[in-house]
C-alpha cells in the first residue's frame, strides 16, 4: 500500500489521511503496534529507495514521512533507538545521493560536517568517567550531523514545486495521526489546565516543547494544503479545519514556540505567494488574510474558554495569579547564558560535545540540556561552531537571491532558526526542513501516475 503511495503520486490525497486517522486511532488503543511500524516504515523506505532508485527524489518523500512520524513514535515508545528519526532520514538520503549524485558545491556542507570534528574527538577526553559517552555524543551531535547530510543532499538538487508540495503533504500524513492520539489521550482540556505552565495533558502525555514543535509545523503543513493543494470545495473545507484544530491544539499544550514558529512561516510563505501572483491572486491572498484574522480570533477566544483564561496570561508571560514571571523564556535564558560563558572561557575549540551539560551544573548548579542549538554549539565547538552558524546563516539567504521559485524557502529558514533556539535539534524536524530550503525549485509540473 505504502509503495503505491509512494510512486504513483495519488490525487486523491484524502484516502491518505483516512488511514493515518485511523493510524492514530490504533495505535492509542493498542500502543505496542509501534514497535511494528517503526522499524516496516525505515525497511519499507529503503526497499522503496532502491527498487526506484531513488529517479523521483523518494528518499524526500520517505524522509519527510519519518519527520512527521517521530514525535508519534516517540510518544509510543516505538522506537528501538532514541534517535531513529535522525538515523533514517541520514541513511535515506546516503541511499539518495549514492543513486542521484549531489551538487558539486555541496562542499559547504561537507566543510561544516568536518567542522564538526575536533569537538566530537575531545568528548572521550572531558565527560565525566560516569557518564555514557556514545549516548552522550549521539544526543548532542545526530542533529548536525543530520542537517549536514541532508544539506549535502538537497543543495542545488532541482526538484519540481509540484514534488515539493508532494514532500510537504508527506510530513502532513503521520501529524495527522499525532493530532488523532493528542485529542483522544486528552479530549477535555478543560478539565487538565490549571496552571500557565507548560501542559503534559494536552501533549498526549509527551514533552509540550517538541509537541509543539510539530503541532506547529502541522499549521502550516495544512494552511499549505488548503491554500495551494485543494482542488474541490470539500478538500478545501477540510483542509481549513485541519489547520484550525491544528492551531488549537497547539495554542493549548502551552509551549508557546511552535505556535509563533507556524505562525511565522505562515507569514512568510503569504508574503512570497502575493508578490508573485496576479491581480485576482492578490486578492484571493487579502481575502485569506482576512479569513485566518477571523478564524484564529475564533480559535483563540475558544482557547480562552477552554483554559479559563489561563492561556492568555501564559502568553502575556504571567503565572495563574497573573503575577508577572521573572523569566520570559522559562528559565533557557539562564542555560543560554551559561553557554556564552562556556564559549567565551573555551573560544577556540569549546568544552567539548556532550560536556556543556557537566559543565552547566557545576557552574550553576542546573541540570538539565541545552534548548538553544546556537549556543551549544558556541560552548561545545568554539570557534569551529562559529564558523558552522555562518554556513547555516549565509547559504540559504544566499541561495534565495537566486532560486525565487522556491516560495517555501523562507518559510522553511525560519522554522529552523525559531525551533533551534526553543527546542534545540532533539528531533530530525528541523534539520530536515532546513535543508528543504535548499532545493533549487521549477514550476514545471510532472506526471507520476
Amino acid at each position: 500500500m505504502e509503495t503505491t503511495i509512494i510512486v504513483k503520486n495519488q490525487d486523491n490525497y484524502l484516502k491518505i489521511y483516512l488511514i493515518h486517522l485511523v493510524l492514530g486511532c490504533g495505535l492509542f488503543l493498542f500502543p505496542f503496534l509501534a514497535k511494528i511500524y517503526s522499524p516496516l516504515v525505515f525497511l519499507l523506505g529503503i526497499k522503496i529507495i532502491f527498487r526506484t532508485k531513488n529517479s523521483n527524489h523518494e528518499a524526500l518523500f520517505m524522509s519527510a514521512y519519518v519527520v512527521g512520524l517521530e514525535v508519534l513514535l516517540r510518544m509510543t515508545n516505538g522506537m528501538y533507538i532514541n534517535e531513529y528519526g535522525k538515523y533514517s532520514v541520514i541513511v535515506f538520503m546516503l541511499l539518495g545521493m549514492y543513486f542521484k549524485g549531489i551538487s558539486n558545491k555541496s562542499y559547504w556542507y561537507l566543510f561544516f560536517l568536518f567542522l564538526l570534528i575536533p569537538s566530537v574527538f575531545m568528548a572521550p577526553f572531558v565527560l565525566n568517567l560516569d557518564t555514557d559517552i556514545r549516548k552522550a555524543i549521539a544526543f548532542n551531535i545526530s542533529g548536525p550531523v543530520c542537517l549536514g547530510i541532508t544539506a549535502m543532499y538537497c543543495y542545488k538538487a532541482d526538484i519540481s514545486l509540484d514534488d515539493l508540495k508532494r514532500v510537504v503533504r508527506y510530513i502532513g500524513y503521520p501529524l495527522l495521526s499525532v493530532l488523532v492520539y493528542v485529542i483522544l489521550y486528552n479530549p477535555s482540556v478543560k478539565e487538565v489546565v490549571t496552571s500557565t505552565q507548560s501542559n503534559f495533558e494536552t501533549s498526549g502525555g509527551f514533552g509540550p516543547n517538541q509537541m509543539s514543535t510539530v503541532l506547529g509545523l502541522g499549521i502550516f503543513v495544512f494552511f499549505v494544503q488548503f491554500l495551494l493543494d485543494s482542488k474541490t470545495k470539500m478538500e478545501t473545507i477540510l483542509n481549513a479545519f485541519l489547520t484550525a484544530l491544528f492551531a488549537y491544539r497547539c495554542l493549548v499544550t502551552f509551549s508557546r514556540g511552535g505556535m509563533i514558529c507556524g505562525l511565522a512561516m505562515i507569514a512568510f510563505l503569504a508574503f512570497i505567494v502575493f508578490f508573485k501572483t496576479n491581480k485576482k491572486g492578490k486578492l484571493k491572498i487579502g481575502v485569506i488574510g482576512v479569513l485566518l484574522f477571523l478564524s484564529g480570533s475564533l480559535i483563540w477566544g475558544y482557547s480562552l474558554s477552554q483554559t479559563n483564561g489561563l492561556i492568555e496570561k501564559r502568553y502575556a508571560n504571567q503565572d495563574a495569579r497573573g503575577r508577572l514571571k521573572q523569566s520570559r523564556l522559562s528559565g533557557r535564558e539562564d542555560i543560554a547564558k551559561a553557554e556564552i560563558k562556556m564559549f567565551l572561557d573555551n573560544p577556540i575549540f569549546g568544552v567539548g560535545v556532550g560536556k556543556n551539560k557537566e559543565y552547566r551544573e557545576e557552574l550553576t548548579g542546573i541540570e538539565a540540556a541545552s534548548h538553544n542549538e546556537i549556543t551549544r554549539m558556541l560552548a561545545e565547538h568554539g570557534a569551529f561552531g562559529v564558523l558552522a552558524l555562518l554556513i547555516l546563516f549565509f547559504i540559504p539567504l544566499s541561495t534565495f537571491l537566486f532560486n525565487r521559485q522556491h516560495i517555501f524557502l523562507l518559510s522553511f529558514f525560519i522554522f529552523w532558526l525559531l525551533t533551534i533556539n526553543h527546542a534545540a535539534m532533539r528531533i530530525a524536524a528541523p534539520a530536515f526542513i532546513y535543508a528543504l530550503s535548499l532545493l533549487k525549485v521549477n514550476f514545471s509540473t510532472k506526471n507520476h501516475d
